[in-house]
């Protein structure tokens, strides 16, 4: 089963900025969409921010105007810009990349990486 491979996760204070990463390695694809999901003590994993084929993209409303995703096709790259964290962003992301192919679709996720925004 494909994973994919995360980093840029760590200790930030409150105000302070990350970057994730987050790359699928191996022949290229014909990605549906990617996104990012966390999940914090004692909460359901949540759908963070979303980017689709197309260049659309949806956020959580608790990161709206906070939070950038991007991609690059050819790297089979997705990246999560996160600015002005706050302690409520502590929590483990995960990368997701949904994949066509010739009956329906599969799923790739990433192994996990901590954030901790400090107060």
């Amino acid at each position: 089963q494909g994973q994919l491979v995360e980093s840029g996760g760590g200790l930030v204070q409150a105000g302070g900025s990350l970057r994730l990463s987050c790359t699928a390695p191996g022949r290229t694809v014909k990605i549906n969409a990617m996104g990012w999901y966390r999940q914090a003590p004692g909460k359901q994993r949540e759908l963070v921010a979303v980017i689709k084929s197309g260049g659309s993209t949806n956020y959580a409303d608790s990161v709206k105007g906070r939070f950038t995703i991007s991609r690059d096709n050819a790297k089979n790259t997705v990246y999560l810009q996160m600015n002005s964290l706050k302690p409520e962003d502590t929590a483990v992301y995960y990368c997701n990349v949904e994949v066509g192919i010739v009956s329906g679709s599969l799923n790739y996720w990433g192994q996990g990486t901590q954030v901790t925004v400090s107060s």
